[in-house]
């Protein structure tokens, strides 16, 4: 069984997805894949050079993630340009990981699941949630971003609304970490005893 977890950014994917590889399940994470994608000398990052400039390739021949996600949440058109060269390649190597996953399901974080269409590849989709006033301040606090691009990076992802009306397990995740835990951990559970009677 494929479960897709998403929320949006500063919401804690990555506290949830430990808490359940904690628990022995396979986690493939699309963000841990975009890195791989535009590893240096891949085509991927070879595609973005030519289309944003080698100003977005670091001295070291690895990507500008900074330099290029100022150009790219400045700028719609820009930003599906970005998304165009690499969600076919991200979300091929991820279903190729999925596929080979052992265990009783496997979980796919996927922070665009509900903007790229990916929340229909999927049997369940659990989205992590939090106040967006505490994911502001996450990020803020996070990647040292101003407020006003925090905000940008916001309003880029689907609103808190769009995931929470597709979701079919929610992981509030704006108390403790040992809260947060605790619902993965009663989610496990319920996750198992359907993917066995499936």
């Amino acid at each position: 069984m494929r479960i897709g977890l998403t929320g949006g950014i500063a919401s804690g994917k990555s506290a949830v997805s430990r808490a359940f590889e904690a628990l022995g399940v396979t986690v493939v994470d699309t963000d841990v894949i975009a890195r791989e994608v535009v590893m240096p000398g891949s085509p991927a990052l070879e595609e973005i050079r030519q289309t944003f400039g080698d100003a977005v390739v670091a001295a070291d021949g690895t990507l500008d993630r900074r330099g290029l996600r100022e150009q790219v949440f400045a700028d719609d058109t820009r930003r599906r340009e970005l998304e165009a060269i690499l969600h076919p390649r991200i979300r091929a190597l991820t279903l190729e990981r999925a596929a080979q996953a052992a265990g009783d399901y496997v979980v796919i974080v996927v922070p665009l699941l509900v903007e790229t269409g990916f929340d229909r590849l999927v049997d369940r989709v659990v989205v992590v949630d939090c106040p967006e006033a505490q994911q502001l301040k996450r990020l803020m606090q996070r990647d040292g971003q101003d407020e006003a691009t925090a905000r940008r990076i916001l309003a880029a992802q689907a609103s808190r609304e769009a995931r929470l009306a597709r979701a079919d397990h929610v992981i509030d995740n704006s108390g403790t970490l040992a809260a947060t835990e605790a619902q993965v951990a009663a989610l496990h559970a319920e996750l198992t005893a359907a993917a066995r009677i499936c």
